[in-house]
């Protein structure tokens, strides 16, 4: 095992100890190396950041135009796509943070507004406002997105995705279902389909990510799911996080946030992501 120590310089055996000025010195530089290295590592993370534009946009969809947030990076060429599926209180201030995350990770993410501009603050309200939306207007919503995406010069056609949460989880899988083109579906703590029938048409692989308190989501329905994908050979992940409830990851929700598996959460969608669409 090497030891280190400066080369030239004796040891006081009897002392125990360098001399005094030999100790500055080495107090000296390793402050400056830790400087040095601080700088470098600085250099290095503004030199890997992307810069990305963000704005509200709006396309058609079939007889009606509909609006969405955009986030692209502005670094040069194509990139993978990302339609962004909203929670249940609509397209907030959160859901747009999570398309700015996916652009800083390199992805052109659109998150389409399936309410028209309507927002919720209440539970009542926002479930009120899921189940108001035609399961046909939010597919031709999300298909309209991903159009909108692949018509864009800066984005791979042949690398578009979905995520979504909690009811944009759902509708991230009913797009899987309907999309053969789609090349990967996220969907955290969503409701899941009572037929398996529906998975059939499946291409995309999924991960699908749950936490083990979720009212909303009981374990036996996660693991009724992950038995039909697997029996109808399609590609799953699953991944549950023990002792947290619904809506872990959004820090809007004050009394079910985590960090630390929201956090494990988006590392494993990035992972994920990155494996089928880069």
């Amino acid at each position: 095992m090497r030891r280190s120590g400066s080369a030239g310089i004796k040891y006081n055996v009897v002392a125990g100890k360098f001399p005094v000025n030999v100790v500055s010195q080495g107090l000296e530089m390793r402050r400056i190396a830790a400087l040095a290295a601080g700088g470098l590592l600085t250099f290095a993370a503004n030199a890997l950041a992307v810069t990305v534009k963000g704005q509200n946009v709006t396309f058609p969809s079939g007889p009606d135009t509909i609006s969405g947030y955009l986030a692209v990076p502005e670094s040069p060429g194509k990139h993978p796509g990302i339609v962004v599926l909203h929670e249940d209180y609509g397209l907030t201030e959160w859901v747009k943070s999570q398309a700015r995350r996916l652009a800083e990770n390199g992805y052109a993410a659109i998150a389409v507004d399936l309410y028209r501009g309507k927002v919720a603050y209440d539970p009542e309200y926002a479930y009120n406002l899921m189940m108001g939306v035609p399961p046909e207007r939010a597919l031709r919503d999300m298909e309209a997105a991903l159009h909108f995406l692949a018509a864009r010069q800066d984005v791979n056609k042949e690398k578009i995705g979905s995520i979504g949460w909690s009811a944009g989880g759902k509708w991230s899988l009913l797009l899987a279902e309907n999309d053969l083109f789609l090349a990967a579906c996220v969907m955290n703590y969503a409701p899941l389909p009572d037929d398996p029938a529906q998975l059939q048409s499946i291409h995309a692989p999924v991960l699908a990510i749950f936490g083990s308190d979720d009212r909303d989501v009981p374990a036996g329905d996660v693991d009724a799911f992950e038995s039909a994908m697997q029996n109808a050979h399609k590609s799953i992940e699953i991944k549950v996080y023990r002792g947290v409830s619904h809506a872990f990851e959004n820090p809007e929700n004050k009394l079910g946030y985590q960090e630390g598996p929201a956090e494990d959460a988006w590392q494993r969608t990035m992972t994920f992501l990155d494996r089928h669409l880069k």
